[in-house]
């Protein structure tokens, strides 16, 4: 039976190409772009590694709808393939599909490097293969030794440096989630930023308790009240956190209050000889299209 959380059904599905109906045409150029390129050599040296994404079968003619996966089908079919390993989405609205999945996480390409290692690829052949440097392969394979699976969780939709993972690795588990929360909740999931965090973190919650080295032109004064503003930090993203959801609601409600009273003419015409500064304030909360962004 299929898990309603799921947007596809888990075991994939062999399904030949002239199965396949694009939903998208491909760029123009595409056959000369570097990430083609890339495709083309990964698939030719390892395989397809993530399967591609099709719509249930139509029941007349057997056709699936190619939801994702349009250029690797297309480098396949140039590599001489004749089908490919699909996953059937339980979501017939292409587009809701394609919103949610655009482009591989970082951590979605570490999980496909290992399972290409595990079936005895080497990394060398990986990184010869993307035309990279074997380290930059190396960093991905490597990429969540040391990190809490909470951290890595919140990390899982998001691309990142692989950088990232060591600097996230010299903090203790708590501090790991810590950290994530505030790269994640201020839109900033890069090294530097865990680089400064983790100058701002206290020694007891490093692996080996001892401080990294200072960074350039900060005081041990300024470190101190870094440690402090940032545990201050903490404290109000997680207050905020806690109540963030009755906010949005209690802001819905008075969205929808404010509609119907400026859909009475009478208020309208009060406010706009009495309150014109509040008529204007009011009707920018109507026209705000989301609360909760």
């Amino acid at each position: 039976m299929n898990n309603p959380l799921l947007g596809f059904v888990p075991d994939p599905i062999t399904v030949p190409f002239d199965k396949l109906l694009p939903s998208k045409k491909l760029p123009i150029g595409l056959e000369t772009s570097k990430k083609y390129l890339q495709i083309k050599a990964s698939i030719e040296g390892i395989g397809l590694i993530e399967p591609l994404s099709v719509g249930a079968a139509d029941k007349a003619t057997g056709m699936h709808v190619l939801r994702d996966g349009h250029i690797r089908v297309h480098a396949m079919k140039e590599l001489d393939f004749q089908d490919a390993p699909c996953l059937v989405t339980l979501d017939d609205e292409t587009y809701t599909y394609n919103n949610r999945i655009n482009r591989l996480s970082t951590i979605q390409e570490h999980m496909m490097i290992r399972r290409a290692v595990d079936r005895g690829v080497t990394p060398e052949r990986i990184a010869n293969d993307l035309k990279v440097d074997v380290s930059h392969i190396q960093k991905k394979l490597n990429l969540l030794d040391g990190i809490c699976a909470e951290a890595a969780g919140l990390l899982k939709d998001k691309r990142f440096s692989p950088n990232l993972g060591a600097t996230i690795r010299k903090m203790k588990p708590t501090r790991q989630i810590e950290c994530v929360e505030l790269m994640v909740a201020a839109n900033n999931v890069s090294t530097s930023y865990a680089n400064a965090l983790l100058a701002a973190t206290p020694a007891a919650m490093l692996v080996n308790e001892r401080k990294p080295k200072k960074l350039a032109g900060v005081s041990a004064e300024q470190m101190a009240k870094m440690e402090k503003e940032m545990g201050n930090l903490q404290g109000q993203y997680k207050s905020i956190e806690h109540s963030y959801g009755q906010d949005v609601l209690n802001l819905v409600l008075a969205k929808g209050y404010l509609k119907n009273l400026l859909d009475n003419e009478a208020v309208i015409r009060f406010l706009s000889m009495r309150q014109p500064d509040v008529l204007r304030e009011f009707s920018n909360l109507v026209e705000v299209d989301a609360l909760d962004k």
